[in-house]
């Protein structure tokens, strides 16, 4: 990392209020090639790849974690964005196949541990990839609920094995209104499910993503009826 914590803070300070693509560029200038977009393909990372891709150069890699549990309609959207930008989308996949987890751990899983499922499926293969970049960009924004509001950024995180990378949130400022906008007024393709009341899109399963009623947060729909409110990919690392 070239950065020490308190160079990081500062850049964070003198970052807010700057717009994504001058937060991108920032990004760009001082850490490609071991720069990526990590994205789940929600409206917030399709933003983030316009800008990113479109405005300040078009070779910041783009990597999925796919679950093995993933709405067909997202991956309609994969292959749609693949065409879109000209890139190909790596996919991060589990080291045991749904069908395995189910032998290994019982039926289910995702309903009776659902923690264990996401770290299994989703923070293993990510921590598996960090050793490669220095800075991962996101679509974090403070407004997604409780958990995010205190999100910067910049932010230096570190992995349980002693990883240091940055994670960078160009729209950790916009509000949900400000990211559909730029969408519609861009006229980007989005997952045809956010028009049948699923704000945030995540695995199938009806326990890890179902629509939200009127006058929820909008990542109300994400493991309803338990205490999870995150999946563990913005939690494992520890701020520094």
């Amino acid at each position: 990392m070239k950065f020490t914590p308190d160079q990081i803070k500062e850049y964070a300070a003198a970052y807010e209020g700057k717009t994504p693509r001058e937060i991108l560029q920032w990004a760009a200038d001082n850490f490609a090639p071991r720069l990526a977009i990590s994205t789940a393909f929600g409206p917030e990372g399709l933003v983030i790849m316009d800008i990113a891709l479109r405005k300040v150069t078009p070779r910041i890699p783009v990597f999925t974690i796919d679950t093995g549990f993933l709405f067909k309609e997202t991956r309609e959207l994969m292959a749609k964005i693949e065409q879109e930008y000209g890139i190909a989308i790596e996919r991060l996949h589990p080291e045991i196949t749904p069908e395995q987890q189910a032998e290994q751990h019982g039926p289910e899983l995702f309903r009776r541990e659902p923690d264990k499922c996401c770290h299994i499926r989703k923070v293993l293969p990510l921590q598996k990839k960090l050793p490669e970049i220095d800075a991962m960009i996101t679509g974090l924004r403070r407004t997604q609920g409780e958990s995010r509001s205190g999100a910067k950024v910049f932010q230096l995180q570190e992995t349980p094995t002693g990883h240091r990378y940055l994670k960078v949130n160009p729209l950790v400022a916009w509000t949900k209104e400000e990211v559909w906008w730029y969408i519609v007024s861009h006229q980007l393709p989005y997952n045809p499910l956010h028009d049948q009341g699923y704000p945030s899109i995540g695995c199938t399963p009806d326990c890890c993503t179902r629509p939200v009623k009127d006058g929820e947060n909008e990542r109300a729909g994400r493991w309803a009826g338990t205490q999870k409110k995150e999946c563990g990919l913005h939690t494992f690392a520890a701020n520094i």
